[in-house]
């Protein structure tokens, strides 16, 4: 068994794309061997900016032997075509095998293939494997034809402690590698694999990511604690950081505290975005003047100069936030106004300022449905919220959307749920973001969503496939996220409907308005079903429930969809679902062979005859009335329950009952009978897409 080590040595990979270079590498490379039958023991991968390397132990040194069976023609097809199979597999007649298929008997090649060498072999593999890599961005550079994420400067490629003649462009394989670019700049050989995380330590590269990031945050605490401080958490900054370094050393430098007066999010947001500093909180978990470098250099000085330069860059960084700070925060939000009318939204849809005037009508709307939404203020946080768009600080960070917005009426003298919105009414911005949870935050975050939703797919700007330019899917997620986390009782159908018609009617011109709402509460619809299916429910149960797409309450939907989940489980859930299963299959053949709908009509009590079927006729009767009050009361266990008197009856119905009763009239009640207890059940769910 010999070890495999493939490095690819390149100019700096951007951060973003190291770790799933390192994942394909991985995936590829074990299809590619177990394609090839070797035998392979644990899989190391290894990146950092300028390496994506993997590691694979106690490899098979051949591939086995194995045994290719080809079919050939008939024994007694003609000569010919016997001849040319022989030769097509290098075989004489008399090594063919004879077997039987059917009435006829066919020739057989079996032939013994022996295994390559696994060095022969690996050559193809890594080849192919170059040739064919995923980067999301690539290029080429000088006058080579190779296409590589960066400019490619070497591959090391060892088995054992032989290189694999691996080819890729103008480059061949080795056993050169290369340690830190300034602290260990001089090729390094490396004679086993085994050696090479090692050898490259020496060099001051820590090859595995997973190391790397551990060093980084035991370093970053111990020298936050040296300082009486701690890290605020970053785990998005500390996996781009460990992207930018092959030497991690953790450096520690501070801000002058006049600077704290600025909103924190904006100097969080300096030193992350431009810097990749991490923001430090003092000892009651306020953010301090404090940051952590991460350094990709070892100073003689301990990296005093370091800290010093990077304190001079942040200080410059900071005084541009400063200066718009106080730039922005003397104007008042309705000040902006002229700015925001000059700001398309969408070329069809108008400007920011006509969207957040529709933003305020919608509100209006909505606020009835939101409990304690003040109209008043709702009007007031939809006149104002887009108006932080057109500030200096949002137009230099645009993450701050909102959160300046609400900085800046704070500042004015708005009331502080007034504020709050302001900022909330963006959220949820992503799978992971809180959902807005006070009345004018929810009020007008719904407002907005529904609002481009509405505007955007008139606009003929839908998702398709995987392109969703104007995050349309995020934005239906969104709405259905407050509304469900909210329990509000929003009927979907008519808040689209009010939002349509906040446009005007030259945007809808050439459209069927009616479909475009259903196609929206499709829409809505679809991504509902994601969500359950995310949270584990089974697909045909969503299915059930929302096949027909007549109820537009998300609560209730969902509420129904676990409600027949939780019955489903039961025996009796089962059991009617087994009896549903046969009264609905009896009745669809015996609909086909008449050609006749019969749950067009109720069953005829005088053509009653057996006490089975009177019985369940009793029982049909009385639920149609019961489940009118009990589903408009939204009592799903209740309804449930219900449904399980159906259970017995139609049990001892389909025992002592015969249904293709010779008597036509006969027949045709119990199968009206038999369709009546599939319609009511259908009632409740479509029982027929629900998987026994």
């Amino acid at each position: 068994m010999t070890d495999l080590l493939f490095e690819l040595f390149s100019e700096e990979i951007p951060a973003r794309m190291q770790a799933q270079a390192s994942e394909e590498l991985v995936k590829r490379l074990t299809a590619a061997l177990d394609e090839n039958r070797l035998e392979y023991g644990e899989i190391t991968p290894f990146v950092t900016p300028r390496r994506l390397a993997v590691k694979v132990s106690d490899m098979a040194d051949t591939q086995p032997d194995r045994e290719v069976e080809r079919k050939g023609p008939k024994v007694n097809a003609p000569e010919g075509a016997i001849s040319g199979f022989c030769r097509s597999v290098g075989m004489e007649v008399g090594d063919l095998e004879v077997r039987s298929k059917g009435d006829d008997e066919f020739y057989f090649a079996v032939i013994r293939e022996k295994g390559k060498s696994a060095a022969v072999a690996l050559k193809d593999i890594l080849e192919a494997l170059l040739a064919d890599f995923p980067w999301p961005k690539s290029q080429r550079w000088g006058d080579y034809g190779m296409h590589w994420v960066r400019p490619l400067r070497n591959i090391m490629c060892l088995f054992g402690d032989e290189v694999v003649p691996v080819q890729f462009g103008h480059l061949s394989a080795n056993n050169i590698t290369f340690g830190h670019r300034f602290l260990a700049p001089d090729p390094i050989v490396i004679d086993l694999p085994k050696n090479y995380e090692s050898k490259l330590e020496a060099a001051h590269v820590v090859a595995c990511a997973d190391k790397r990031r551990d060093a980084i945050a035991e370093q970053a605490a111990a020298a936050a604690l040296k300082q009486g401080i701690s890290i605020k958490p970053d785990d998005g900054l500390l996996a781009e950081v460990n992207g930018l370094v092959e030497w991690p050393t953790c450096l520690i430098g501070q801000f002058e505290e006049d600077f704290l007066a600025l909103p924190p999010e904006v100097l969080i947001l300096e030193m992350k975005h431009h810097q990749k500093y991490f923001a430090c909180l003092d000892g009651e978990s306020k953010l301090s003047r404090y940051f952590l470098l991460v350094s990709n250099m070892v100073a003689k000085d301990d990296g005093a100069k370091i800290v010093h330069g990077n304190q001079r860059v942040l200080r410059a960084r900071l005084e541009d936030g400063r200066f718009y700070w106080e730039q922005d925060k003397h104007k008042p939000l309705e000040a902006w106004r002229p700015a925001l009318e000059k700001m398309i939204f969408h070329a069809k849809l108008g400007s920011v300022a006509e969207k957040a005037d529709r933003i305020a009508s919608l509100a209006a709307f909505l606020a009835i449905y939101v409990p304690h939404a003040n109209l008043e203020k709702a009007g007031r946080v939809a006149k104002l919220c887009k108006s932080d768009l057109v500030s200096g600080m949002v137009g230099e960070f645009p993450e701050l959307q909102g959160v300046m917005g609400r900085y800046y009426a704070l500042e004015q003298g708005e009331e502080a749920d007034v504020a709050d919105a302001i900022r909330d009414h963006y959220k949820p911005a992503g799978a992971e973001d809180d959902v807005p949870n006070q009345p004018l935050g929810i009020t007008v975050a719904l407002a907005d969503k529904l609002d481009s939703l509405v505007g955007l797919f008139a606009a003929g700007e839908k998702p398709t496939g995987s392109k969703d330019p104007f995050a349309l899917r995020r934005a239906a997620l969104g709405i259905i996220r407050i509304i469900f986390d909210n329990q509000l009782r929003l009927p979907l159908k008519l808040a689209i409907e009010n939002a349509m018609s906040k446009y005007p009617s030259s945007l809808f011109k050439g459209q069927d308005k009616d479909a475009l709402v259903q196609e929206l509460l499709g829409f809505f619809s679809d991504r509902i079903k994601v969500l359950l299916k995310e949270d584990g429910v089974r697909h045909d149960l969503i299915e059930a429930v929302f096949d027909g797409g007549s109820e537009d309450d998300i609560v209730r939907l969902v509420a129904r969809v676990r409600a027949l989940e939780a019955f489903l489980v039961t025996d009796d859930g089962a059991n009617l679902l087994a009896a549903y299963t046969r009264a609905g299959n009896i009745v669809a053949k015996e609909e086909k062979k008449d050609n006749v709908a019969y749950d067009k009509e109720r069953p005829d009590a005088d053509l009653l005859i057996e006490d089975p079927e009177k019985e369940l006729f009793e029982v049909v009767e009385r639920l149609w009335d019961e489940l009118d009050t009990l589903i408009g009361n939204e009592d799903d266990d209740a309804t449930m329950k219900a449904l399980v008197s159906l259970r017995a009856p139609v049990d001892t119905f389909f025992e002592e009952v015969t249904v293709n009763a010779e008597d036509a009239d006969t027949r045709r009640n119990r199968l009206r009978m038999l369709a009546n207890v599939r319609t009511l059940m259908n009632r409740v769910a479509n029982f027929k897409m629900i998987e026994g």
